[in-house]
């Protein structure tokens, strides 16, 4: 595959080009590549108004990583997350970690994270390790497979069902509905009706299991249990906030480690220097995993809504306004990372927001860290030579989340040995 093949690198605006920046979200120019529009909000217009919806958006790395601090300023759960719902306004609020605020946000966390620490995910080494095992054995005999399909997705659905203690059989009807969430419609706005009513399968899936949980009491130290266990500031929470609560947890863990997986693989195929790097030196997973998270992160935008009047870069943002924080953006600032639209394992990442910052960092990311290198060291250790076939990449235009849907690779057939099929047999269970 020449680099000819590949999407070229975002090049600056031009010198000539006179005019104010423009952004929307929903804009057909933002969702094909939003990466020339963040370039220029860096430059021309880091508190960006937009006018259409009574919103701002901030695209720089250091507001971002200031306002994720500041709670008393950036309320999440006046709101909502989403741009679906601080901009559309399509869905209502629903209670989950993601819409509640410090110190409630606090108390809540602290009863469900023990199963989602360092040394806890560490535990699950062995059990991360034969799931992915078992999934790249699947394809090994094909040739052929989708990156994303049939090797990332799978193995995100079946990590986030073990952390979270849901039966694994059901996990492909999981990340069937999870898909149809992030599913948009060509000249639709905000969430087409097949999206908001997958939302409400997700939501009525697990209000069964809550439900089931409580006719049928068990002492088992579950995430279900943790929740059901949970105390409020004033009460314990309802079957259907505890719902909300795991649906939640299950989006955050299946939707976007495959994209990142995905779009970090073609960005190896695309420059073999580096896949030689991490051949010569698995010491540098780590820091690839980082790299491909910075570079590919999907999540385009979440938001606040202020609680009171802020002042930044000359602009007044009034409270009760939303505010989007453009974290692809802020992931390309150039005031932050040497050379940002370069893809490079080998660069020193002190900061980064590909799992937020602050009180609402995300959960999981110790699961997608290790869940990461495990996939990408197994992939690389079983077909070094793989290429992609470019021609066949499917890219997701949405804008809440972008990244690549499909990533067809191709390799020689191999096989992962002899103890490979009892060790990942283990791991179905």
């Amino acid at each position: 595959m020449s680099a000819d093949e590949y999407p070229a690198e975002n090049e600056a605006p031009g010198k000539n080009d006179m005019s104010e920046p423009h952004y929307d979200p929903y804009s057909e120019e933002a969702l094909k590549d939003p990466h020339p529009i963040y370039k220029r909000l860096r430059a021309e217009k880091p508190a960006y108004y937009l006018e259409k919806y009574d919103a701002w958006a901030l695209s720089r790395f250091e507001d971002i990583w200031n306002a994720s601090l500041d709670s008393k300023s950036y309320s999440v759960a006046a709101a909502g997350a989403s741009s679906g719902h601080l901009l559309t306004r399509q869905l209502p609020i629903f209670p989950s970690l993601m819409h509640t605020d410090p110190p409630d946000h606090t108390r809540m966390r602290s009863q469900i994270k023990a199963p989602f620490t360092r040394q806890r995910v560490a535990e699950l080494e062995p059990k991360f390790r034969c799931i992915v095992r078992e999934e790249l054995a699947r394809v090994a005999e094909r040739g052929e497979a989708d990156a994303l399909a049939d090797i990332a997705q799978p193995v995100a659905t079946r990590v986030t069902c073990a952390v979270l203690d849901l039966p694994v059989n059901d996990g492909p009807g999981l990340n069937e509905i999870v898909s149809r969430i992030f599913t948009r419609e060509p000249g639709t706005i905000g969430l087409p009706e097949s999206s908001i009513a997958a939302f409400g399968e997700l939501d009525a899936y697990f209000l069964e299991r809550v439900r089931e949980r409580r006719m049928k009491p068990s002492d088992a130290d579950d995430m279900l249990n943790r929740h059901l266990r949970m105390e409020l500031s004033d009460r314990r929470p309802t079957d259907e906030e505890i719902s909300s609560f795991m649906t939640t947890l299950v989006i955050g863990g299946t939707e976007t480690f495959p994209k990142v997986l995905a779009g970090g693989l073609v960005r190896l195929d695309a420059d073999r220097d580096q896949r030689a790097l991490l051949l010569e030196d698995p010491s540098l997973l780590p820091n690839a995993i980082e790299e491909m998270g910075r570079y590919e992160i999907p999540l385009q935008m979440l938001g606040r809504t202020l609680l009171r009047d802020v002042e930044l870069h000359g602009e007044k943002l009034r409270a009760g306004q939303p505010v989007m924080f453009l974290y692809a953006s802020a992931s390309r600032d150039e005031r932050e990372f040497d050379d940002p639209d370069t893809f490079d394992i080998r660069r020193s990442l002190p900061r980064v927001l590909t799992f937020g910052h602050g009180a609402h960092a995300c959960l999981g990311q110790h699961v997608a860290r290790l869940e990461g290198r495990i996939l990408l060291e197994e992939i690389l250790a079983a077909i070094p030579d793989y290429e992609v076939d470019m021609t066949g990449c499917v890219q997701a235009h949405s804008e809440w989340m972008q990244g690549y849907l499909g990533v067809p690779i191709r390799f020689a057939p191999f096989s992962l040995g002899n103890d490979a099929a009892p060790a990942a047999a283990s791991a179905s269970g």
